[in-house]
């Protein structure tokens, strides 16, 4: 029997998303945003509100990277989820985390992450909402296996637990997409 619980706005596994941009000044801005996924094949929509000061950079640079967390670097991804940039103008540099300027969009590609979605804005969706078209994927090369494919299991990608505010490691592989349901005839 299913048991009746409160609602709770989630999809489990959450990806830890974080977006990067730069401020009016140059610098870094870094944010976690839980709320995201895949818009279309190529492209990602973020549930981001106006308050953000990164909407703020988004709307100004037309631009901006999006890069998966993983274990390793929980710990400050976290941070960012929790501080303001309007609040702490260092935020970026506290994390320890490196990044350089992509050379197709106007944003920062953050070098400690092994994944990351280099996108320009498509649009702003009413009350809070971006539509970005994803024009570069990079994955650190020691997570692509010699198939050209990427490892997911290697990666070690963290998602979010909305019912527990946990953050859990992807796991292993347990099946094949569009090969599983073949043994059912």
């Amino acid at each position: 029997m299913k048991k009746k619980m409160n609602i709770c706005p989630a999809i489990f596994p959450m990806p830890v998303i974080l977006i990067a941009t730069y401020n009016d000044d140059g610098s870094i801005d870094i944010m976690n945003a839980a709320w995201g996924c895949a818009f279309d094949t190529k492209q990602i929509e973020l549930n981001i509100s106006d308050s953000h000061r990164t909407t703020e950079n988004i709307r100004k640079r037309k631009a901006f990277t999006v890069s998966l967390a993983d274990v390793n670097n929980m710990v400050p991804a976290d941070f960012v989820g929790i501080v303001s940039s309007k609040n702490d103008p260092k935020k970026f540099e506290k994390t320890g985390w490196k990044a350089h300027k992509s050379e197709l969009v106007d944003a920062p590609i953050l070098d400690d992450l092994p994944y990351s979605l280099e996108c320009t804005l498509e649009c702003f969706k009413e009350d809070y909402g971006i539509i970005g078209n994803i024009v570069q994927l990079l994955v650190d090369d020691k997570y692509v296996d010699e198939n050209g494919k990427v490892d997911l299991e290697k990666m070690q990608i963290i998602s979010y637990d909305p019912f527990n505010h946990g953050y859990y490691v992807v796991g292993k592989k347990v099946g094949q997409a569009f090969s599983e349901g073949r043994k059912i005839k």
